[in-house]
């Protein structure tokens, strides 16, 4: 289930503006990789090229490609909804549907790609998908109950929940905790340790710890200057990047010097 991602030569583009360079990177299946870097440096954009979320943007577009087991998503062939359901997003803010009960806020996506579904079928994926985002036992007893009156911790495993019942290869997470408290952000961190065992997964966090804690390997974005595109500095294991970096500009980044 689990697959590698290989970027090459990604440049990204709004309109005119060109807001990320020359991006090469490889990402192992069944590993937790963290973009960190200053706003605006294009970390998010990059993350959302990688199922191609950036396109809904008006007037973006991109060059290079974006490999999955040697697919190129990018491909003319290739379905932008078929990629979405390969690849799914956890954003920044947990965003369940207000009006679904928690049962159908799992089954969403489910539901968009599968016509008919029994209901032994759409239990088994809630019961799967929920125990999964480490939910099950909070929520079993009212599945049907609004999605919108959960914590916002339980909210974030509910969106969670919702994008692993599709069955991705790969999870992107958006800043997924800078909406919790430290408890919540402690329950999704350790999840996210247990979902690289089934799932290539790919953060982007303004939390150096965060980082630190939950990543294998870590990509530093920087901007050489305002106005200019952002681009990929380094790249390496988690422990190599934080403890004895190559460039000083990450080192820079790590240590609160800027940023």
């Amino acid at each position: 289930m689990s697959k590698r991602i290989e970027i090459k030569d990604l440049n990204i583009y709004y309109g005119k503006f060109h807001a990320v360079k020359d991006v090469s990177m490889v990402v192992e299946p069944r590993s937790v990789t963290a973009f960190i870097g200053s706003s605006g440096c294009g970390k998010s954009t990059v993350l959302r090229s990688l199922n191609r979320m950036h396109e809904v943007i008006p007037g973006a577009y991109s060059t290079g490609s974006v490999l999955l087991d040697g697919v190129d998503l990018y491909d003319p062939a290739v379905d932008p909804v078929r990629v979405r359901r390969q690849v799914g997003m956890v954003f920044q803010r947990p965003n369940p549907f207000p009006t679904m009960s928690i049962k159908e806020n799992v089954l969403a996506g489910v539901r968009l790609n599968k016509s008919r579904l029994s209901r032994s079928e759409a239990d088994e994926i809630v019961e799967q998908s929920l125990r999964g985002a480490n939910l099950w036992k909070e929520v079993k007893d009212r599945l049907e109950r609004p999605g919108s009156g959960l914590s916002g911790g339980q909210q974030q495993r509910l969106c969670i929940a919702r994008a692993i019942a599709v069955h991705p290869d790969v999870l992107l997470m958006d800043e997924p905790c800078s909406a919790l408290d430290p408890i919540s952000t402690l329950a999704i961190e350790d999840l996210i340790k247990q979902l690289k065992e089934t799932y290539t997964v790919v953060i982007v966090t303004h939390n150096m710890q965060q980082a630190a804690r939950v990543s294998d390997q870590t990509a530093f974005f920087n901007l050489r200057e305002h106005g200019k595109p952002g681009e990929l500095i380094e790249i390496g294991s988690t422990e190599k990047i934080f403890h004895n970096p190559d460039q000083k500009a990450t080192e820079d980044y790590i240590t609160g010097r800027f940023g």
